[in-house]
């Protein structure tokens, strides 16, 4: 699998990347694709995509968490076909790479959902396989009605420990920036 990453807004790659993400999140509180344009335009995400050939097998929507230098796996999904093959851990591995490179990124966070049902055990499970790990806080959105926790890995030798309520102080700025308009200059 060959990886790209943009930071620009791309009509082109969107429409293949977009039908992976609508596939796996029109039912999971997918952010509009407006709103993924307008963080596109503040400068605060990066989307990942993995090609087999030319075509678009894997998608990874991320986001910039400045102040503590690291990066927020928002969405991650495989084509429908392509599952089950390792495709999403070679995504994660090589956003884990190039996270310490240009921007060098301190650590790479997820959230997952914390209900213990088998689906969020099993994505659970797959983010520890990729090195990732679980922190105990639970966290309540007041617009989503399911629970959260936060998973980490850091992508340096500094091996500090981050809390989970950290982490969603972190997550919930670069959420409130996703949604809020990019103001115009006069």
């Amino acid at each position: 699998m060959n990886y790209q990453t943009y930071d620009q807004w791309n009509d082109e790659i969107w429409a293949d990347a977009g039908f992976i993400y609508k596939q796996a999140f029109k039912e999971k509180g997918a952010k509009p694709e407006d709103i993924i344009r307008n963080m596109f335009q503040k400068g605060i995400c990066y989307l990942h995509v993995g090609y087999m050939g030319d075509q678009i097998v894997a998608m990874t929507l991320t986001g910039k968490l400045t102040e503590m230098d690291a990066l927020l796996i928002d969405y991650l999904s495989v084509h429908p076909d392509f599952q089950n093959q390792g495709l999403g851990k070679k995504l994660v591995n090589y956003i884990h790479k190039w996270s310490q490179g240009k921007d060098h990124f301190d650590a790479i966070i997820i959230e997952v959902e914390a209900e213990k049902t088998p689906e969020n055990i099993k994505r659970i499970h797959f983010w520890q396989k990729c090195g990732f790990t679980l922190t105990d806080y639970i966290h309540h959105y007041i617009w989503v009605p399911e629970p959260y926790q936060a998973m980490y890995i850091q992508t340096n030798s500094k091996h500090a420990e981050f809390s989970g309520e950290e982490l969603f102080k972190h997550i919930s700025k670069f959420h409130k920036a996703s949604f809020q308009k990019k103001r115009e200059k006069p």
